[in-house]
């Protein structure tokens, strides 16, 4: 442990001074990215099987009348929980009243209930951005659920038909998903694992709150030494290993997790995954994924950081490495093309988000 605090001193010397912080300019700067795209409809990826010719001449805004901008649908959706966190966050931010009325134009009743109905409506629909795009909704239903707000309080109701279906897919997936996804792109499953065990506790869903810590232990509880000097691949917005550490800090006590987390890592590890992602091409849609891994490992080793006493010497190296991915990706956001401005500043808010 000794040659690793050297170590992460000398790494989080790296660090800027100022941390970044999301104040009400950055807001409305970032909030234009999901709101300009939210009805383009095209370019399109769509996930969709098709069954019929009439399947395939179904568009976009046919299959999904609710989430169908922003490239693919799972993008719309942490799209919409980025302008409900912000709205919230800051109610008297300038384009307040752009962003209402897009959240009244998506959450009415009927673009929700037929929402749900795409996935008993088509055949394969029950495994459609299973389980990412699964849990950015049930972070947008978590959003609008903590937000004691007269308007916020329409949208929850109104997204409830999809919320429901989404729950009923995942608590039916749950008990036969035999093995983790270890990926650092969307099939990640301690990402969505995370994400669901947040909504189960907001929601006071007891059953499904067991049964989520009960999966994270079984597929996590006696993983060492993780392989993440081996990390990022070419594409990855997550890092494997952070995204489990992000699941065990909420399914342990604190002090079996810094048992746990100590066991988890090599001297190796850390060091790699504190190393800035190089981003060859802005332009790639693929390449562009690894500036969200800035982000995605800042929200990370920001709650991991918050589960560790102040004597440990993850501590403070996470929180500072954290700052120096967030002050590093921010200004890349913009600098991009559609690649990353359809998904990229919905990761900066909730990145930012993280104490």
């Amino acid at each position: 442990m000794k040659k690793i605090l050297l170590l992460l001193l000398m790494v989080s010397s790296l660090a800027f001074a100022q941390t970044p912080k999301l104040d009400k300019d950055i807001a409305e700067k970032l909030s234009m990215l999901p709101l300009h795209c939210m009805d383009k409809e095209y370019p399109n990826k769509t996930a969709h099987t098709i069954n019929s010719e009439t399947d395939a001449k179904l568009t976009p805004s046919q299959l999904h009348p609710g989430f169908y901008g922003c490239f693919d649908w799972h993008s719309s959706v942490h799209g919409h929980w980025m302008l409900v966190h912000l709205l919230k966050t800051f109610p008297n931010i300038n384009n307040r009243a752009e962003i209402i009325a897009k959240l009244n134009k998506t959450f009415t009743t009927e673009n929700m209930q037929a929402e749900a109905d795409y996935f008993k409506k088509y055949e394969l629909a029950k495994i459609f951005e299973r389980t990412y795009g699964w849990a950015w909704l049930l972070k947008l239903d978590q959003e609008l659920l903590e937000w004691n707000n007269p308007q916020a309080k329409k949208w929850h109701a109104a997204l409830q038909p999809l919320t429901k279906q989404i729950l009923e897919l995942w608590k039916a997936y749950l008990p036969k998903q035999t093995y983790p996804n270890r990926t650092g792109v969307h099939g990640n499953t301690a990402f969505a694992l995370v994400f669901a065990l947040d909504w189960a506790r907001a929601t006071n869903d007891k059953v499904f709150e067991v049964q989520l810590k009960d999966k994270a232990k079984t597929f996590y509880l006696d993983n060492e030494k993780t392989p993440a000097y081996m990390e990022p691949d070419g594409a990855d917005f997550f890092s494997p290993s952070l995204e489990i550490a992000d699941l065990m800090r909420r399914v342990l006590a604190k002090d079996d997790f810094v048992k746990w987390l100590d066991k988890f890592y090599e001297e190796r590890s850390i060091k790699r995954i504190s190393d800035m992602p190089v981003v060859s091409d802005l332009s790639d849609y693929q390449t562009v994924h690894l500036v969200g891994l800035s982000f995605t490992r800042a929200w990370c080793m920001k709650g991991i950081a918050s589960e560790l006493p102040k004597n440990h010497p993850l501590k403070k190296h996470f929180e500072a490495t954290a700052n120096h991915f967030l002050a590093n990706a921010l200004p890349l956001i913009f600098k991009g093309n559609y690649g990353g401005d359809h998904w990229l500043a919905s990761f900066a808010v909730y990145a930012l988000a993280q104490k």
